[in-house]
C-alpha cells in the first residue's frame, strides 16, 4: 500500500496551518477541508447555531452564522456568512448582506413553468 508523500500532506494541510483565508474565494476553497473543531479554533464560536436533530435527538446537520467575517472581491464585508454542515463537514456556504437578526421573507408559489433563469 502506498502512503501519500509528506509534502502532499503538508500542502493539503497548509491552509489550516496558515489560517483560514477570509476573502470569499479563499474561504470557499479552504473551509470544506476542515471539521467543526478546527473551524472553531480558527474563527471562534459562531454567533448563531441551529442544530437539526433526528427523532432520537441526535444532531445530523447544523447551520452556523458568523457576522462580518468574509470580504467580497471589492473588500466589503458580508453581513452574514452561513455554514451548513452535514455531520462534521461544511457542505454549503452562503454569503449574505442580510443580517441574521433581520427578518427576511420570501414569497414562493408552486408553478409548472420554469422561470427564465432556469
Amino acid at each position: 500500500m502506498r502512503f501519500p508523500s509528506p509534502f502532499l500532506l503538508l500542502f493539503l494541510s497548509g491552509t489550516a496551518l496558515a489560517g483560514i483565508p477570509l476573502d470569499e474565494h479563499g474561504f470557499v476553497d479552504a473551509i470544506p477541508y476542515l471539521g467543526k473543531g478546527r473551524i472553531i479554533e480558527q474563527l471562534g464560536e459562531p454567533a448563531k447555531v441551529i442544530d437539526l436533530t433526528d427523532g432520537n435527538g441526535a444532531v445530523y446537520a447544523a447551520i452556523w452564522h458568523y457576522h462580518f467575517l468574509n470580504t467580497s472581491e471589492d473588500g466589503d464585508y458580508y453581513k452574514t456568512t452561513e455554514l451548513n454542515f452535514i455531520g462534521d463537514r461544511v457542505v454549503n456556504i452562503i454569503f449574505s448582506n442580510v443580517d441574521a437578526g433581520e427578518t427576511e421573507s420570501v414569497a414562493a408559489s408552486p408553478t409548472s413553468e420554469c422561470p427564465a433563469t432556469c
